[in-house]
């Protein structure tokens, strides 16, 4: 990544101070919870922690978590890719925020299987919880990748009939478009909301032997980010309206840096 500032400027130092913290805070809860499991009998389990019940540390656990989470997300997202494009919508800073939690996310999911994989095969202990928490996280994944994917313009589009189009044209193509987003936008929070809210408010759970409420958590969750994915496709639009016509070919999917990163690989 570039070290230059995308958006935080004078605030990235605070916020790395912020991240630093609530992360160091999450790994000494953490040890202390683990030390507590091993040592103490009724210690609190993963079990607990998806139900609080008003136990401090298991909110603590929870408060110094989504800290640490949000700041490291806030942090890394004033950084740029060598492959990114540049932030120039009014909805950006949050797709890449967004962004960079699920590449955190992503990590976890490998160290919640590796966990598993070690518990099960060297110890013999397999666990209730790794897998459903790995789809949990992973639901997370694949929506904020969508807003991500669409803050890079990186979804599917045929440009072999859009780059024979004239100007006029594909600010029509474009309009389009978002019109399609929004409409199935709408259609899709007008039809759920109800469902959503009911399985929301009761904390609807999986079934199961850890039993975590994914379905009142994921299925609000669904309606929300794709309402930020069609405003992502609304920020696109604006940010693009003015931009100098764009032609597309095959070399423009070669990526030079890894390419080059390939070559030293090689040359070592």
């Amino acid at each position: 990544m570039q070290g230059e500032s995308v958006w935080c400027g004078r605030l990235r130092n605070p916020i790395r101070l912020a991240m630093l913290f609530f992360c160091g805070l999450t790994a000494i809860i953490y040890v202390w919870l683990v030390l507590n499991r091993v040592f103490v009998e009724d210690a609190l389990g993963l079990h607990e922690m998806i139900r609080p019940e008003g136990r401090p540390i298991v909110w603590a656990m929870m408060i110094s978590l989504t800290g640490a989470i949000l700041f490291s997300s806030l942090y890394l997202s004033d950084f740029r890719g060598m492959i990114e494009t540049r932030a120039n919508g009014f909805f950006d800073i949050v797709s890449l925020v967004t962004s960079r939690m699920a590449m955190i996310m992503t990590a976890t999911i490998v160290l919640v299987m590796f966990y598993e994989v070690v518990s099960r095969y060297v110890f013999s202990r397999p666990t209730l919880w790794a897998n459903e928490l790995s789809l949990w996280i992973a639901s997370f994944v694949f929506l904020f990748a969508g807003q991500y994917a669409m803050q890079q313009r990186s979804h599917i589009r045929i440009f072999i009939i859009y780059d024979m189009m004239p100007r006029w044209m594909r600010k029509v193509a474009d309009v389009v478009s978002m019109l399609l987003i929004a409409i199935f936008t709408f259609a899709l929070v007008w039809g759920n909301y109800a469902d959503a809210e009911r399985r929301f408010v009761r904390m609807e759970t999986f079934g199961t032997a850890w039993d975590p409420p994914i379905p009142g958590i994921v299925k609000p969750a669904i309606l929300i980010i794709i309402v930020l994915v069609a405003i992502q496709a609304i920020s696109n639009l604006i940010a693009d309206w003015s931009k100098a016509p764009e032609h597309h070919s095959p070399i423009d999917d070669i990526d030079e840096s890894e390419i080059e990163m390939m070559r030293k690989t090689l040359d070592d």
